[in-house]
């Protein structure tokens, strides 16, 4: 099954998406706060689903989500869950979360969600 490589570019509300199914690296950067991000996320999570059923490679998703609503807290929960499930499953999957490192509102936020999985997650700060 030949999956094709997912791009969406940033616009005022949504982050921009590259999910390479060649590579593994399923990239989201931004923020996230559209009126309906359950709208938004559907065919990324459909996407994942698909990908991490039929894809070989190694997965990293590198997030740089600075702000996320709070429908899209969930819809990213939702991301997590089916990358955790591929990893209970034996993929190897790895998630990468970079924010400014003088954002403490975005460290707690990433640290809430690396409580939730118990796949390999690594919290990278960087300066601005």
């Amino acid at each position: 099954m030949s999956i094709e490589k997912l791009h969406l570019a940033a616009t005022s509300s949504t982050p921009t998406v590259d999910f390479d199914p060649d590579s593994g690296v399923l990239q989201l950067a931004g923020e996230s706060y559209p009126e309906n991000a359950f709208d938004f996320f559907r065919p990324l999570l459909a996407w994942v689903a698909v990908y991490v059923e039929h894809g070989t490679t190694p997965v990293v998703a590198e997030l740089a989500l600075s702000y996320l609503n709070t429908s899209s807290i969930k819809s990213v929960m939702d991301l997590l869950d089916l990358l955790e499930a591929a990893h209970r499953a034996g993929r190897t999957v790895t998630v990468r979360w970079s924010y400014p490192e003088d954002n403490d509102r975005a460290l707690e936020m990433i640290e809430e969600f690396k409580e939730e999985v118990t796949l390999p997650f690594f919290i990278v700060p960087f300066a601005l």
